[in-house]
């Protein structure tokens, strides 16, 4: 089975594929100091649980936008499942996708690489992918397929923690969409600000990429906030939750032909 590794700013993830086949994901607070050895104590109860053991796993990939966390995360894949990871962002990974930037293709998180080919490959392009990440990523695939650029905006979560820290009279609120556009107090006026005005963030950068480009783009969400802001607007035509996921197992794939 291969093991992909999504690490992110808030959140890693861990999915095990046989084949297509996705057998099992487990998600873990992403903390640049945990050791490999407490990756596996954890991954490996887990997988446990699910009639999965360290054997099972005879390959890896590895995304990760905090380079802290690589370092033990291929530590973990080698100590723990004797496979050598495939990292993304270094020189033997090669992504399947056509690039058309004015900056070098390392530059790019892994995440957005991962996503932008998982899109075209479940999608027909034209497409716009929203990611609602720690921050909101939109990523552009041209019709012919080739990743064009994007947009990075503070994520939903990330405002409102920017809200509360910069205002001393405003108190730390959940994320939640009000029954009201105009709140009657301050906890649903605050909420109202931030999702609402999050909405209209996600409709007319979409709108305005669209008008750039001149032409019809279906846009995919992912990311764990996808399905509570999609169901707030008729601008996103299809949550993926699996979408980073998927675009591991691709270019794992890829660089190997298994």
């Amino acid at each position: 089975m291969l093991l992909a590794i999504d690490s992110g700013n808030t959140n890693a993830v861990f999915a095990l594929y046989e084949g297509d086949e996705m057998r099992g994901s487990w998600r873990a607070a992403t903390n640049p100091a945990r050791s490999a050895d407490e990756y596996a104590s954890w991954l490996l109860g887990l997988m446990g649980l699910a009639g999965l053991s360290r054997g099972d796993v005879d390959a890896a990939i590895i995304g990760s936008v905090v380079p802290e966390s690589t370092f033990h995360l291929c530590r973990l894949c080698r100590r723990y499942f004797s496979a050598e990871p495939l990292v993304i962002g270094e020189e033997a990974c090669t992504i399947p996708l056509g690039i058309d930037l004015d900056m070098p293709s390392g530059e790019i998180g892994a995440d957005r690489m991962a996503n932008a080919v998982a899109a075209q490959n479940r999608y027909p392009p034209p497409l716009i992918v929203v990611d609602f990440g720690t921050a909101t990523t939109f990523d552009v695939v041209d019709g012919r397929g080739s990743y064009c650029g994007g947009v990075i905006a503070p994520g939903l979560n990330l405002s409102l923690r920017a809200l509360e820290m910069a205002a001393a009279q405003l108190p730390r609120v959940a994320v939640e969409r009000p029954k009201t556009v105009v709140g009657r107090a301050t906890i649903p006026a605050m909420q109202s600000g931030v999702f609402w005005g999050y909405v209209g963030l996600i409709e007319g950068i979409v709108a305005r990429i669209r008008a750039e480009r001149g032409e019809t783009m279906e846009v995919i969400a992912t990311g764990g906030l996808a399905p509570f802001v999609a169901g707030a607007t008729k601008v996103i035509d299809h949550v993926d939750p699996d979408l980073t996921l998927w675009g591991l197992r691709l270019i794992y794939r890829h660089n190997s032909n298994r």
